[in-house]
């Protein structure tokens, strides 16, 4: 029979302090000192010279970056200072840097925090196997377990530290932005700008902003709810269309609605905004006919644009639908089918009874994906209508009858305001309402459920 390796027992880091010899003790104080005890000199390096740079770091820099990261630089204003005997006129405080440098002192911090957990894991290790009288690893060893049982562990360093350096950085950098009052008037040169708490969420929630962030919202909501479910539904059909029997030509066909996917996005939007203005080509055509006496306002009113991005989006997204069906399609059991049509359902009951609810049991991940997708859907809306028409209210804060929470965003934070600051707090707001209605729907499928 095979002998299974038995796993030494643990030590209370208690008995490791109080039990250990000097050099474990000192490793408490100093990382590394173990290992090179232990001859497991690049660990031991490795764990010293992190120390050693994180103390010199932390006394020349980061005490100054965490010290101003509560006053985000106390000068706000650009003004004359006495700048060794000479007045000269100083600019405002860098309070972006400031909050940058404070964010990332502070991310160095946990992450060195982990690190001396890693070496009183280590050194508690080294201590256990001193204790049981079994073979301490060497460095070769250490380094050959890191392309083998560890290896996991090698494949994830690189991935994990660009995401911590270009996706979570970043993050919390913006986050942070929510409660500050960083706007047109607080910035640098001229200005710095500082923390101001939950002000800007009652802002948006309850203040100026809530008569423009409630309807945006309901139309975000109603739009992604809309593009998602006809995109789907009319792709099931055209997938079912296509597969059907005595359709000849099958490849052409998919090739045909595939091609207006394959043309990129911004081109076909383009297109067809400028197809659909009130000189465009359609009203040209349809006045030459006689069928209207005036241009329709495919784009100049709030319901009719409002129609129009769904229907247009339905031609864009529903290529995508099709062929993902077409493939669940391919997959079904004919035998269930074959079975349904002996006992006498009729084309419509196998669809509803079979066939659909396995094509919805693949495709729900997906279409949920596809709806916080629309959520954030700024191309459609920014290039077919750029968030218009305008409308009185929502005009007053940068929005329009079509714009979504995203476009709203964009408006605020690129256009004359360059609200930062609301921005940050609708950014936070979208991850919000993006993650409870994922979340929800997720937890209510049966890929969840049977998962």
């Amino acid at each position: 029979m095979f002998k299974t390796k038995k796993t030494p027992p643990e030590a209370t880091y208690k008995e490791v302090w109080s039990k250990g010899d000097l050099a474990t003790k000192i490793s408490f104080f100093l990382m590394g000192v173990s290992q090179l005890k232990n001859k497991q000199w690049l660990k031991g390096l490795a764990f010293i010279l992190a120390e050693v740079i994180f103390l010199i770091w932390f006394i020349f820099s980061g005490v100054s970056a965490i010290g101003l990261l509560g006053s985000l630089g106390p000068r706000k204003t650009s003004g004359y200072a006495n700048v060794g005997g000479v007045m000269q006129l100083a600019p405002a405080d860098n309070s972006m840097l400031i909050l940058l440098f404070g964010i990332f002192a502070l991310i160095i911090i946990v992450l060195m925090v982990w690190l001396y957990i890693v070496n009183l894991r280590s050194v508690r290790h080294l201590y256990v196997l001193h204790r049981d009288g079994e073979k301490i690893p060497t460095t070769l060893e250490d380094l050959s377990s890191l392309l083998n049982e560890r290896f996991h562990v090698t494949l994830m360093f690189i991935p994990l530290a660009g995401v911590l350096a270009f996706t979570v950085l970043p993050i919390i950098y913006m986050m942070t932005m929510a409660f500050t009052n960083f706007d047109n008037s607080h910035q640098w040169p001229g200005n710095g700008f500082s923390w101001v708490g939950f002000v800007n969420f009652g802002n948006v929630l309850t203040g100026p902003y809530a008569r423009v962030f409630f309807p945006v919202l309901i139309w975000t909501l109603v739009w992604a709810l809309c593009a998602t479910a006809t995109t789907f539904f009319f792709g099931v059909l055209l997938a079912m269309l296509i597969e059907s029997r005595g359709i000849k030509f099958k490849a052409v066909w998919r090739t045909i609605f595939v091609a207006v996917f394959a043309v990129p996005q911004f081109v076909s939007l383009l297109m067809i905004h400028q197809f659909l203005i009130s000189q465009g080509a359609l009203n040209n055509l349809l006045m030459q006919l006689h069928w209207v006496s005036s241009p329709l306002p495919f784009l100049t009113d709030a319901m009719w644009a409002r129609v129009t991005l769904i229907i247009v989006n339905m031609w864009i997204g529903i290529p995508v639908s099709m062929l993902v069906s077409t493939a669940i399609i391919q997959n079904l059991p004919q035998d269930q089918i074959e079975a349904a049509r002996i006992d006498g359902a009729g084309a419509f009951q196998i669809f509803r009874r079979i066939t659909f609810p396995q094509i919805l049991f693949v495709m729900t991940p997906a279409l949920i994906q596809q709806f916080i997708g629309n959520i954030n859907n700024f191309n459609v809306i920014y290039l077919l209508t750029g968030g218009g028409p305008t409308d009185p209210i929502l005009g007053q804060q940068q929005a329009g009858s079509t714009d979504l929470l995203v476009t709203w965003l964009y408006n605020i934070s690129m256009g004359q305001l360059k609200n930062y600051n609301m921005a940050a707090v609708i950014g936070i707001l979208i991850f919000i309402v993006s993650a409870v209605f994922s979340l929800l729907a997720y937890r209510r499928t049966n890929a969840f459920k049977e998962g």
